[in-house]
Parts: structure tokens; sequence; C-alpha cells
């Protein structure tokens, strides 16, 4: 077991962070918000990472330092909850398909910008960040602790006033305002509560990849971390955990198919390939069968405990 993960260290590191990423746009649409803007969040996350890292601080020794990594990641959850309220006032007035597209242009806007900005590098993108570990599964150490931290957080926001409220306006929102519910301050709390999230995976990744380019806040990355949350559950933040999880893993097990031997070469390549195309095909076929994803509310009940009848 321990040189398996040794082995493996690096898809699982990623695991967890498509876990969190699958949180990031889940808490949007717990007040029923349709956003994806979390590939632009977590462009940003790195990139201030990545230039703090390479051209603002200054240290000695081989590996950077944890401290630095650690502001890092605040400077980048404070400027992401920054932008996500400027954004989100205005853009949350929107519904459905409209707010889709207004987050997916912000996610353009800064993929352009960072195209075109001397400070990110250009098109080729900022390299030989410095990073705090030797190793892929030392990362673990930060990880581990932000994933469950902020599956704690979820659980708890579920089940607090703040939580209650997202939940009236994602079932119907004239209701909710009509109950004295605030469904404006809500959306946009959700919308940097999400952006927040997606900021500080950012800011780890840039030091776990070792380089950072506009090809990390794409419109298909937007896709693919939709996908973690419709196929994994959108009515409990389980889903959107086991669906970052797997479908993170799923590209590799779609490689390690492609190298088997006996498979016709269109059927490797498609596999090897064509990973967009079969996500794509997981959410149309998930939203037929599993319209509320994989896990739902319902499921999770059947696993808590009978309680005992009172006699």
């Amino acid at each position: 077991m321990p040189d398996f993960i040794n082995n493996n260290g690096f898809l699982i590191v990623s695991m967890i962070f498509g876990a969190i990423l699958g949180l990031s746009v889940y808490l949007p649409l717990m007040a029923g918000q349709l956003s994806l803007a979390t590939p632009g969040f977590y462009a940003l996350g790195g990139y201030i990472a990545a230039i703090l890292s390479t051209e603002v601080f200054d240290f000695s020794g081989s590996s950077f330092p944890l401290p630095l990594l650690l502001l890092e990641m605040l400077l980048a959850a404070l400027v992401s909850a920054v932008l996500a309220i400027a954004l989100g006032i205005p853009v949350l007035r929107l519904r459905g398909i409209y707010l889709a597209i207004a987050t997916i242009a912000f996610v353009e806007i800064l993929r352009v910008f960072a195209l075109n900005l001397e400070i990110t590098g250009g098109a080729v993108g900022i390299f030989a960040i410095p990073q705090p570990f030797s190793s892929p599964i030392e990362y673990l150490w930060i990880a581990a602790p932000l994933l469950i931290l902020s599956m704690f957080f979820l659980y708890r926001l579920e089940r607090i006033r703040v939580g209650r409220a997202l939940n009236a306006i994602r079932e119907d929102e004239l209701a909710a305002d009509a109950m004295g519910i605030n469904p404006t301050y809500y959306k946009v709390l959700s919308f940097t509560l999400g952006a927040v999230l997606a900021g500080l995976v950012g800011a780890v990744s840039a030091h776990f990849l070792n380089t950072w380019n506009a090809r990390q806040g794409t419109f298909d990355a937007s896709i693919i971390y939709l996908a973690f949350v419709l196929i994994g559950g959108s009515r409990t933040f389980v889903g959107p955990v086991l669906g970052g999880m797997v479908l993170t893993a799923l590209p590799e097990a779609l490689r390690a198919a492609a190298g088997t031997s006996g498979l016709p070469l269109w059927l490797a390549q498609f596999l090897r390939d064509g990973r967009l195309i079969i996500f794509g095909l997981l959410i149309v076929i998930g939203s037929v069968f599993y319209p509320q994803g994989i896990i739902t509310p319902d499921l999770l009940k059947r696993f808590k405990p009978l309680k005992r009848q009172k006699q």
C-alpha cells in the first residue's frame, strides 16, 4: 500500500484538488446559480502564487517555505473574494443560461489578459515555480486538510440558517424573497465562497504543477468541473467530492485502457484523447437517468443508523 500511494501521489493529490473544485461549483448551485467561473478564480489564484514566488518573495534554500505558501493562499483567497463580490453583484441578477454565459465570458476575459500580459508570461506562462515539497505525495499535508475543512464547512453550512436560506432560494426565489430572505445577498455570498475555494486550490496547484499558464483557466475546464457536480450529485456536498475524485482519475484510467494491447487503434486514440467527449456523454446520460446525480440526500439517509423506536 505505501508503494502504491508513493507511485500514484500525483494522481491522489489531483483527485483531492478535483474534489475541492467540485465544491467550488457546488456552492453557487446551493442558491440555484449555474456559475462556470471556477476556472477563472482557479487560474487567478495560481497566477498570484506563481508571480509572488518567482518575482516578489526572496527566500533561501532548495524548497519554498511553507509559511510563504500559506500567505499566498491567503492573498489568493482575498483577491478572489473581492473580485467575486465585484463581479457577483451585477452578474448574479441574471438567471439560468444567461448567468452561465456571463461567467464563461469572465473566464475568457481573464484568459485573454493572461495571454497578453508580460507579468503572467504571456502564452508561454510561468515556469520553474519553486516547490515546498520534494515529492507529489507530500502535498497531501496541504490538500487533505483543505478538503476536510471544506467538507466540514459545507456540512455545517447546510444545517444552519444560511444553508436553509440558500436552499429556499434554489427551490423558489420569489417565495424566498416574500419570506424576507435577500436573494442577492445569499447569491453573492455563495458565489464568493466558491471563488475563495477555487483561488485556494489554484495557489497550491501552481507549486504542485511547477508551471502555470492560461490553459489552466479555459471553457473546457468549466465543463469538466461542472461534470464533477452533475455526475456526483448537486443536492449534497458529498456528490461533488465523489464526482471530482472519480472524474479526475477517469482520464488516467482511460489512458491505461488505451495502452492495453488488442484494442483497435481508433478506440485506443479515442480513449486517450476524447476526454471532453466522454465527459459530455456522461453529463447527458447522468442528466437523463440521474437528474440529481449519483449521490442524493435520500441515498445518504439509508446509510445512517436507524434510530430505535420508543416503546
